[in-house]
C-alpha cells in the first residue's frame, strides 16, 4: 500500500499508541484485500455497541483505546434504552455492563447515536466514502443513497473513526459496484407493506449470497428498499443491490445484464414465507422505524388497545421529532424503545415466539433470542397485537 505522509506518522506512534495499533490494523486489512492506498471517509458507523454481543472481552478491549475519533461517527444500537431499561425488564447487571459499553464509546468521540439507520440522523451524500459496520445501514447506504461503504466489522469501522481513513478496496471502486446476478420479480403489488419487501429480501439474499443483485418488476420506495436491503444482508451477505429505475446508480451507469444470470421470484413464493405460528410478542423496526413507518403505526393502532407485548423501535432522535406520533402509539399500550432492537436486548430472550415484519429480524430472531419467529405484513403484527 502507499501511505501519504500522515498516514506514515500515525503508522510510526508519533500521534499515540492506540492510532498506531489501529493504523496498523487498517493497512494489514487494505494489504489482504489489495488496496494500493488508504482513502478519507466522511462517517463512520461503528458495531460491536451491545454488551450481549461483545461480552467482558470486547469492553476489555474497547477499555485498552485511548483516542478520539476524528470524522463524525456514530454508535450501533445497544443492548437497552438507556433511559427506560427498567421499563424494558433488563437485569441490573447487565445495564451495568453496558452503561460501561456506553462510557467507553463516549470517551472515544463516538455520537451515542445508538441506530442502525444512521441515514436519519445526518447528511449522508451519493459517493462519500464511509467506514459503516451495521449491515442494514451498509446495505442502505451502498445502495439507496450511492455512497461507499464495505461491510466493516466493528474493529475496522472503530480504527477508520479513529483514524479517519479506510483502506481503498472493494465497494470503495466503482468498477466493483456493478450487478453480478439479475433477480425478476413478477406479480409484484403496486403499493405492498415494508413486510412483503421483507419476505422477498429474505428469498433473494439466500439465493445470491454476497452477489450484487439487480431487481426489475417492483417499485419500492425508501423503506421498502431499506427493508429489502436488510433481509438481504441477514439471510446473504449483500452489500449493494441496485433497482431497475429506482436506485441512483441504475440512472448513472449503464448497466448490461442481459448476459447475467437471471432468478425469477414470484408473488407467491414471496407470500409464502408469510407463517401462522401462535406468537407472545411483536416486534417493529428492524432496521429502526423512520418518521413515516411510526405514523403507518399509529394509524393501524388508533382506538385500538394491545393485548400482547408490542415494541416498537426507532433512533432516539426520530422518536423527539415525532413525539405526538410516538405518544398516540403507546396510548395503545405498544412501547417505543430507543438506543437498542430486537435481536441486540435481552429483553425479548423471554418470548418463546415472536411476531415482526422484518426479514433482518425473521433471520436473527432465532439465534440472537432463541425465539421461534414469525414474519407477516405490518398490517398483521398489529391486528395479532390487538386481537
Amino acid at each position: 500500500m502507499q501511505l501519504d505522509r500522515d498516514d506514515e506518522r500515525v503508522l510510526s506512534g508519533e500521534f499515540g499508541e492506540t492510532r498506531q495499533r489501529l493504523m496498523e490494523l487498517l493497512v494489514g486489512l487494505g494489504t489482504v484485500y489489495g488496496a494500493e492506498k488508504l482513502v478519507p471517509i466522511a462517517s463512520a458507523q461503528v458495531s460491536g455497541a451491545s454488551y450481549k454481543t461483545i461480552g467482558d472481552w470486547g469492553l476489555e478491549w474497547l477499555s485498552s483505546l485511548d483516542a478520539r475519533a476524528v470524522v463524525p461517527a456514530v454508535l450501533n444500537p445497544v443492548g437497552m434504552d438507556l433511559e427506560r431499561w427498567q421499563e424494558m425488564g433488563v437485569p441490573g447487571d447487565f445495564a451495568r455492563k453496558q452503561e460501561e459499553v456506553v462510557r467507553v464509546y463516549r470517551r472515544l468521540g463516538i455520537r451515542l447515536e445508538c441506530t442502525c439507520t444512521p441515514y436519519y440522523l445526518s447528511l449522508t451524500n451519493y459517493g462519500d466514502h464511509l467506514a459503516w459496520s451495521e449491515s442494514s445501514a451498509v446495505c442502505y447506504a451502498n445502495s439507496v443513497i450511492g455512497a461507499r461503504t464495505n461491510r466493516e466489522g466493528g474493529p475496522s469501522a472503530l480504527a477508520a473513526a479513529l483514524v479517519g481513513k479506510t483502506p481503498f478496496y472493494g465497494l470503495h471502486r466503482v468498477e466493483n459496484r456493478r450487478p453480478t446476478v439479475a433477480i425478476r420479480v413478477e406479480g409484484a403489488p403496486d403499493t405492498p407493506d415494508s413486510g412483503w419487501y421483507g419476505a422477498l429480501g429474505v428469498l433473494a439474499g439466500k439465493e445470491v449470497g454476497a452477489r450484487i443483485p439487480f431487481f426489475s418488476g417492483i417499485r419500492p420506495n425508501r423503506d421498502s428498499l431499506k427493508t429489502l436491503g436488510a433481509a438481504m444482508a441477514a439471510t446473504g451477505a449483500v452489500a449493494l443491490f441496485h433497482v431497475d429505475r429506482i436506485t441512483p446508480e441504475t440512472r448513472v451507469f449503464p448497466f448490461e445484464t442481459a448476459e447475467l444470470e437471471t432468478i425469477t421470484i414470484t408473488a407467491e413464493e414471496v407470500e409464502a414465507v408469510w407463517s401462522e405460528i401462535p406468537v407472545e410478542a411483536i416486534a417493529l423496526g428492524c432496521p429502526h422505524c423512520s418518521g413515516e413507518e411510526l405514523a403507518r403505526i399509529a394509524a393501524l393502532l388508533d382506538g385500538r388497545r394491545t393485548t400482547k407485548p408490542l415494541f416498537v423501535f426507532a433512533a432516539r432522535r426520530v422518536i423527539q421529532e415525532h413525539a405526538v406520533t410516538v405518544a398516540a402509539i403507546e396510548r395503545s399500550g405498544a412501547r417505543v424503545y430507543a438506543d437498542t432492537c430486537m435481536v441486540v436486548s435481552p429483553a425479548l430472550e423471554r418470548y418463546g415466539a415472536i411476531m415482526t415484519n422484518s426479514g433482518k429480524g425473521y433471520a436473527y430472531l432465532p439465534s440472537m433470542c432463541g425465539a421461534e419467529a414469525r414474519l407477516a405484513p405490518l398490517e398483521d403484527c398489529v391486528a395479532v397485537a390487538t386481537s
